[in-house]
């Protein structure tokens, strides 16, 4: 067969090819397809016959099974000997001899928590190591209207908000503290911990940068680990340090894509008792156009004339704080935590933060419980002028009289932190472990004498940790929770015992 022959039979058998497609149902309308597409898209035409090629040839292909073992088999012997060679990494660090002597001496209150509390070995000792600042615990009216509540609303909502645990109780709480601080929105959380270490990363992400304080408080650690973000840190509270940081941040993105940039800090610090320059970092963050994540879980319903926090006291409009974070564990004796600032603000959280989204509803009787406290706050402002009040008496016993330890904290801070004087440290070599040593022997001395206080402790570092992965470490002190459940002679009292208690363990230390 020459070639003209091969080609009229080549002709002829795509014409009978042509013929029997025709006569399939639907081949015109394909044709037609095909030939309007080659016509006005020739690359989609190509593009179509490459998958459809590549669809024939998948079902075409062999199968291969997705249970084949392609690993090194090992015999019964090297597998013991491997399982005795491994040695797993303990989740946590052993206990110390100091740890386990200090769990054994816990003491342990029976009953509820109050200025005077009952312990297991039948004392009755001063509490000054609950944070009951305002005596809420022994509120007739807080008890009836949690109790009502309960029985209204049952035990808890067993449901995340978004799905069916938001009730009416919680948004009139959201309204309540979003009124009280003075910001257009809140949301609430069922933890106080799990508010700020979800907060951040629900904005903060991988890429973005977090300005922070070097001695913020563990919950906002875990946060911003958790976020994933380039972390800068600034000296405490030193304004100038933050600045010079904001400023080098600001040249090095001067020619990089946009991030989001954030300054986190603490309205009144957990680790040194002091309080922010708010008005400077307000200053700072709009100079700079950054946001600012201002934890209150220490200041909120403390600080300012009715107890609104440091934004109250130091004359910063709540809405110049980007997200506004405080808890409603503490002063307020309820249960869960807020996040205060735009409506935007608050709507994202409500489908992108974890705590909120994963976690079931604050119980009902925790949001009325807040609600009222915070009503308590603004009807009887007395009580914060007595906690005031008490707050000078024990001060008055303890910083200027004793020769051994000095006050960090603010003056208007219900937790005074207690720490040895830096002579007195160098004098004697302490260590930071040494320092906890004495000072638990402080906090044991003055239980003896009737009066409960507690140290300030912090999570320990990380298993093979390095000072630089370490990081601030807050000073070793003292916690002395002032109320106003105590008078001024049960508070003079308890200051006296707690500075002879000083004295005696102190000066037995060579």
């Amino acid at each position: 067969m020459d070639i003209h022959d091969a080609h009229e039979y080549l002709l002829r058998f795509l014409n009978e090819v042509s013929i029997k497609f025709q006569r399939v149902p639907g081949s015109a309308i394909f044709l037609r397809y095909v030939k309007a597409s080659y016509q006005n898209d020739p690359v989609r035409s190509a593009v179509e016959l490459f998958l459809l090629i590549f669809f024939v040839r998948y079902l075409l292909a062999p199968k291969y099974s997705t249970q084949k073992q392609n690993y090194v088999r090992l015999s019964e012997e090297e597998i013991d000997e491997l399982i005795d060679d491994w040695t797993p990494e303990p989740l946590v660090a052993p206990q110390t001899a100091f740890e386990e002597t200090e769990n054994e001496k816990h003491p342990v209150i029976v009953g509820p928590t109050g200025p005077k509390s009952k312990l297991t070995n039948g004392r009755t000792v001063t509490n000054l190591a609950s944070y009951n600042f305002y005596n809420f615990l022994a509120n007739e009216m807080l008890k009836e209207k949690a109790i009502q509540t309960l029985r209204t609303y049952g035990v808890g909502p067993c449901g995340p908000p978004g799905f069916y645990g938001t009730q009416d109780v919680h948004v009139k709480t959201e309204t309540d503290i979003a009124a009280f601080i003075g910001a257009p929105a809140c949301i609430i959380y069922a933890q106080a911990f799990s508010t700020i270490s979800s907060v951040i990363p629900a904005f903060s992400k991988r890429g973005d940068i977090i300005v922070a304080d070097k001695a913020i408080n563990y919950a906002i650690r875990k946060g911003i680990q958790i976020s994933r973000s380039t972390v800068r840190w600034f000296e405490h509270n030193d304004m100038k340090d933050l600045e010079r940081v904001l400023e080098k941040i600001t040249a090095e993105q001067a020619k990089k894509p946009l991030t989001r940039r954030f300054i986190v800090t603490e309205g009144m610090f957990e680790n040194v008792g002091d309080i922010v320059d708010l008005p400077k970092i307000v200053e700072l963050k709009l100079r700079y156009k950054f946001r600012l994540i201002l934890d209150e879980t220490w200041s909120f319903g403390v600080l300012g004339r009715s107890g609104r926090g440091v934004t109250e006291q130091q004359n910063v409009d709540a809405t110049e704080v980007d997200f506004l974070v405080g808890s409603l564990a503490g002063p307020l004796c309820a249960g869960g935590g807020f996040c205060a600032g735009s409506d935007e603000i608050v709507e994202h959280q409500r489908i992108s933060a974890s705590a909120y989204t994963y976690s079931a509803a604050l119980p009902a009787m925790l949001a009325t419980t807040a609600s009222e406290s915070l009503d308590l706050l603004q009807s009887n402002p007395d009580v914060l002028v007595q906690l005031r009040e008490n707050i000078k008496t024990m001060r008055a016993q303890l910083d200027p009289r004793s020769d051994w330890v000095f006050c960090t904290s603010a003056v208007e801070n219900p937790i005074m932190l207690l720490t040895l004087k830096p002579e007195v440290v160098a004098s004697k070599g302490l260590s930071a472990q040494e320092q906890d040593r004495l000072l638990q022997d402080i906090v044991d001395e003055t239980l003896a004498n009737g009066v409960l206080i507690t140290r300030l402790k912090q999570m320990p570092p990380p298993l093979h940790a390095t000072t630089k992965e370490i990081g601030w470490q807050s000073q070793p002190a003292l916690k002395v929770c002032i109320t106003t459940g105590l008078s001024r002679k049960e508070i003079e009292r308890s200051g006296i015992a707690i500075r002879h208690a000083i004295t005696k363990i102190v000066t037995r230390k060579k």
